[in-house]
């Protein structure tokens, strides 16, 4: 159940990506055709706002992939052979995602502190935008690392039950 609600809220950000990505296309676009054309004039706003949406690309694309286990996952070992070495190597992986995680929303709170005391230069929009980021995609993570932890730890206890 939990698993399947953590899904939709993936699939929603899978979405939302989706959606930044165009409205992202319409800023850049904007900075292209001024950049080698005269039908529109040069706006220093686009700069700025193609940067937010990308952070916020870039950060949520993250939080897909670690759901996915494709991002903090690097193979240097061969895949275990027993449900024990399945589990150290799948829940070291989570550990560690969860205490960087954990860093990240922590530091990251102090971080969008920061951001909340400035304004951007040419839109005038206060930073905590851009910077609330950081300690959101830590939440995040840590939640679903979390349950993939828990993932690993019930697939090995029932791959124990199953042995003779």
């Amino acid at each position: 159940m939990i698993g399947n609600a953590l899904e939709t809220f993936c699939q929603g950000l899978r979405i939302l990506i989706g959606l930044l990505m165009a409205v992202l296309a319409i800023p850049v676009g904007m900075q292209v055709i001024s950049r080698y054309t005269d039908l529109i004039p040069t706006f220093l706003w686009t700069e700025e706002l193609s940067t937010f949406i990308f952070v916020w690309i870039v950060m949520i694309g993250s939080m897909v992939a670690v759901w996915e286990r494709t991002h903090f996952d690097v193979h240097v070992m061969p895949d275990a052979s027993t449900p024990l070495a399945t589990l150290l190597q799948n829940g070291t992986v989570q550990v560690l995602i969860i205490i960087f995680a954990v860093l990240f929303a922590w530091y990251g709170i102090e971080y969008a502190r920061f951001g909340y005391i400035q304004n951007s230069v040419m839109m005038r929009a206060n930073l905590l935008v851009t910077y609330i980021s950081v300690p959101i995609s830590g939440l995040i993570w840590a939640l679903f690392a979390s349950y993939r932890l828990h993932e690993s730890i019930t697939q090995y206890r029932h791959a124990r039950e199953a042995q003779p």
